[in-house]
């Protein structure tokens, strides 16, 4: 198979083209404006830093001729993937011995603060489970291979300018375990400005605020430009398997590696099917014969809603016949962000010329209003540039991304318990699918969520809870079924401690510390015809 070519999809939106006059007006100013960048930069850092701006430049050039050429993308010709591009994981056969280990290292994306959330420093020292961090679980994971199959697995973990300080004084923790943990920094960019597309910074050591990370497509120039990529093919590591820090699914599986193994695929892209919870996630798409990657950042305004086509969830314990799933139409999967890559064949492609990853544009506001633009790649829209390249679809249990506080509270019930860094769904559960769950804005922020639940509920039997407005749980509260929870906006409901909710709207404004009022039991359909309006 031949490399594909790299076809770039775009982040459509409806922007006034850039002339090809003004192309080279900017782009000329761009270029200069970054040598000075450049010359600003303390000299212990400069060569560093101008390999930086130079992968820059290059990034902002095309994002130039894109912006100039205005490509769009035919919707007619996307079609899925088909059965040998994308292969089900129960295909894959056991495995029996632990060789292509020894070959394998591992990368976690720990680039991420958390903001969302909340969270001050980088998001990977966040406690999750019974006290211990993503990192924490990441560090008990490796260790447990290294030890039970007697392997030298190293741990990578890719920072970035925001997180790299939080992470380099968390890892000296790990000093006296069994596992070898490396950290780069990826690249800095500059922001640009939305009406200039100029850079936004003056000096290197501007303000963060003028900078970004530009995503994990960054990952492969990050490990040339480090010298990390020719040191691992030096200590005899030809598989890297690459995930986020906050995705507690992703483990290492040796099935996949081997898989990789036996078919000489150069890179795997672990997907799985879609719901309703998925609507922002990429896609594997077919266009004009290549497999590539599809991001709702791409997609044109007048088909955001077929991207985010996905079923209705019908929760196990509420049968209604009268409803009939949605089907979906083309997007029947999403991009796990668990990558699985040939150290040989990556070390091929950078030497041939690199990737011309696909463009994803996201406009930003300052703090003070301003508009900018971060030019971003991501690691997926590698993918076109393998031999064998293919997606794996993989059980729902590799994906456990926490993004919110609602997916918080989801890997700190006990719904799952936790072995060697491993989450496993307790047994008690009837159902293999996880319930689902939406908490309010009043939940959005760590420190909110830590002060309304004294104690995590009992949730083992919950298929959906909804959380709205000021509500406090109390302490050994069970939840079962659906539970609907809306406080009245200046109003507050209390759960009581002990308190068991199965199949019940709680509404108004209740104190329920004394005994419980307000109550509803609702029967199926009823539940049913509000679920949906949530959703």
């Amino acid at each position: 198979m031949t490399l594909f070519a790299a076809t770039s999809f775009r982040r459509f939106r409806r922007r006034k083209a850039v002339r090809p006059n003004e192309r080279s007006a900017i782009a000329k100013s761009t270029q200069s404006d970054l040598s000075r960048l450049v010359r600003t930069a303390d000299r212990v850092v400069r060569k560093t830093f101008e390999v930086e701006m130079q992968s820059f430049s290059k990034l902002h050039a095309r994002y130039l001729v894109e912006k100039e050429n205005r490509r769009e993308l035919d919707w007619d010709r996307i079609k899925s993937p088909n059965d040998k591009q994308v292969i089900p994981y129960d295909y894959l056969p056991q495995v029996s011995g632990s060789a292509a280990l020894s070959k394998l290292a591992v990368l976690k994306v720990n680039g991420g603060l958390g903001t969302s959330m909340g969270i001050n420093g980088a998001k990977s020292a966040l406690e999750v489970k019974d006290g211990m961090t993503f990192l924490d679980l990441i560090v008990q994971q490796v260790e447990h291979l290294n030890t039970t199959h007697k392997v030298h697995i190293p741990l990578i973990l890719m920072t970035s300018f925001n997180t790299h300080d939080d992470t380099l004084r968390i890892i000296k923790k790990y000093v006296s375990q069994d596992i070898s943990i490396t950290t780069f920094n990826q690249s800095r960019y500059p922001r640009i400005w939305k009406e200039t597309l100029q850079p936004c910074p003056k000096h290197a050591s501007d303000d963060k605020k003028h900078w970004y990370p530009p995503g994990h497509g960054d990952l492969y120039e990050s490990l040339v430009h480090t010298g990390l990529l020719d040191r691992l093919l030096a200590e005899g590591k030809e598989y890297l398997f690459v995930s986020n820090s906050d995705n507690l699914g992703a483990i290492v599986d040796q099935r996949i590696l081997q898989h990789m193994v036996d078919t000489s695929a150069e890179f795997l892209m672990e997907v799985t099917d879609k719901t309703k919870a998925d609507v922002k996630g990429g896609t594997l798409i077919e266009y004009d014969g290549p497999m590539r990657l599809l991001e709702i950042a791409q997609v044109p305004p007048d088909h955001v809603d077929d991207f985010k086509s996905g079923s209705v969830h019908l929760f196990p314990s509420l049968i209604i016949p009268q409803l009939i799933m949605c089907k979906v139409r083309k997007f029947k999967i999403f991009n796990t962000n668990n990558l699985w890559i040939d150290l040989k064949a990556l070390k091929r492609v950078m030497n041939g010329g690199g990737m011309e990853l696909d463009i994803i544009v996201n406009p930003k506001l300052t703090d003070d209003g301003q508009a900018v633009i971060q030019l971003e790649t991501a690691a997926g829209a590698a993918i076109k540039h393998f031999k064998n390249a293919h997606g794996i679809n993989v059980p729902r249990s590799r994906f456990l991304p926490v993004k919110s506080c609602s997916d918080f509270l989801l890997i700190r019930s006990n719904i799952y318990s936790l072995q060697n860094g491993h989450l496993y769904m307790s047994e008690s559960r009837m159902f293999n699918s996880v319930p689902v769950i939406k908490l309010g804005d009043h939940f959005k922020k760590i420190s909110d969520f830590q002060s309304r639940f004294k104690k995590i509920p009992n949730i083992i039997d919950l298929d959906h809870l909804t959380v709205t407005g000021d509500v406090h749980f109390g302490r050994g509260v069970t939840l079962r079924g659906t539970v609907i929870v809306v406080a009245n906006e200046g109003q507050r409901i209390d759960i009581p401690d002990g308190c068991v909710l199965e199949n019940r709207l709680v509404s108004g404004n209740l104190n329920m510390t004394v005994r419980l009022i307000g109550l509803r039991a609702l029967n199926p359909s009823m539940l049913m015809i509000l679920l949906l309006q949530e959703l």
